[in-house]
């Protein structure tokens, strides 16, 4: 995953991102370094915060422009 390339370029320190996403810096460590799941709530939060694409992150396309949202009726 991507998420400490995003994290670093960004300048933002784990614990910072563990407050936005209501976790432990402790968790979030293990979600950049591959040794816990990302939940999808999380995953999406992150998503937003970087402004990329949950594929992006996942690294399953090295395109970062995020998706249009759906329009809602």
């Amino acid at each position: 995953m991507r998420l400490k390339d995003l994290r670093e370029d960004a300048d933002v320190r784990q614990q910072t991102l563990a407050d936005y996403l209501h976790i432990r810096q402790s968790t979030y460590s293990q979600y950049e370094n591959g040794l816990r799941q990302i939940p999808l709530d999380v995953l999406t939060k992150l998503a937003d915060y970087y402004r990329v694409s949950t594929d992006y992150i996942l690294e399953r396309t090295d395109e970062k422009k995020p998706y249009p949202k759906p329009k809602r009726p």
